[in-house]
């Protein structure tokens, strides 16, 4: 059981994941651990079954049924296609230059790739529709939801090929997406937040205002949060390039007051609109992560 418990764990382990070679590997095997997981601690009773097929129900057409299904079951079943869709996941990733940041595990971006892609496999084996929108002061990259089996290995290869650049404008992004999507969807993001908290509130809300539903996680570095540094630094804004020369232990406690009121901010604001909020750092392992979308979709339907 030991051996067992350590197999899945080590799967749903950062670092571990960033040492296999393609990001379909990563993906499946952070869900596949998380799945055995489950089985063995408090989060059992969500579902996580990845039905292809559904009940046969008066009305629908013959030819849907499937056979072969009927031959092994004795019973009737009907393929499930796009249109039957349970839900429209939209999957918001930030790649600004800020992302890049590791203080030597893995990065903001290679984490947050890591989490789409596991959330995109999750998704789609669930006959969900998803899709990808990679940003950073503009749209880079837009791949509008689908459910179709191979939709997946596109999501992948945009993940596995993307790369941060530029500035931060969240906002900009967020209230252009809300504008974008019509139908009534899901809507993840994930982005390090490191813009001005206002503004990016209030595109997440603009989200709630189309009657989207929408997960926010908040993707920092450990040291972004706790500031370990160890003697005298020199700070580099990734995106600005400015830099600042302190000793980190005479700023420290200000320092974590300010994150702390910062992150506080934003799960006081995102609970108020009914906005599900959970910061990660780049140490943890990702079944947090789908533990929260799990919870979420189970209140969908």
């Amino acid at each position: 059981m030991a051996k067992s418990t350590e197999t899945y764990r080590k799967y749903l382990d950062p670092e571990v994941i960033s040492r296999l070679k393609t990001m379909e590997l990563r993906a499946r095997l952070v869900v596949e651990g998380f799945i055995t997981g489950m089985h063995k601690s408090p989060y059992h009773g969500f579902s996580v079954e990845f039905a292809e097929h559904r009940q046969y129900m008066p009305g629908d057409p013959i030819r849907n049924i499937d056979w072969k299904v009927f031959a092994k079951s004795d019973r009737y079943y009907v393929k499930q296609f796009e249109e039957e869709t349970n839900l429209k996941g939209y999957l918001l990733l930030d790649t600004s230059a800020s992302m890049k940041f590791t203080s030597g595990g893995v990065s903001k971006a290679d984490y947050a790739s890591y989490l789409a892609a596991a959330l995109s496999f999750m998704m789609l084996k669930q006959r969900d529709a998803a899709g990808l929108v990679a940003f950073d002061e503009q749209i880079r990259r837009y791949i509008p939801p689908k459910s179709t089996s191979g939709h997946l290995h596109a999501i992948l290869t945009a993940l596995e090929t993307l790369e941060t650049t530029e500035k931060t404008d969240v906002p900009r992004a967020l209230h252009e997406m809300a504008e974008r999507i019509k139908r009534r969807g899901l809507i993840i993001v994930l982005s390090d937040l490191l813009d001005d908290p206002t503004k990016v509130l209030a595109g997440l809300k603009h989200f709630r205002h189309r009657n989207h539903e929408v997960i926010v996680f908040h993707i920092l570095d450990p040291y972004e949060r706790h500031f370990t540094f160890p003697s005298e630094s020199i700070f580099k804004d990734m995106e600005t390039g400015e830099e600042l020369s302190t000793i980190p232990w005479q700023i420290k406690a200000e320092y974590q007051k300010s994150v702390a009121g910062f992150i506080e901010r934003y799960a006081r604001e995102c609970r108020q609109s009914l906005i599900d909020y959970v910061v990660l750092d780049t140490s943890q392992s990702y079944d947090l992560a789908l533990v929260a979308y799990l919870a979420k979709r189970s209140r969908l339907f």
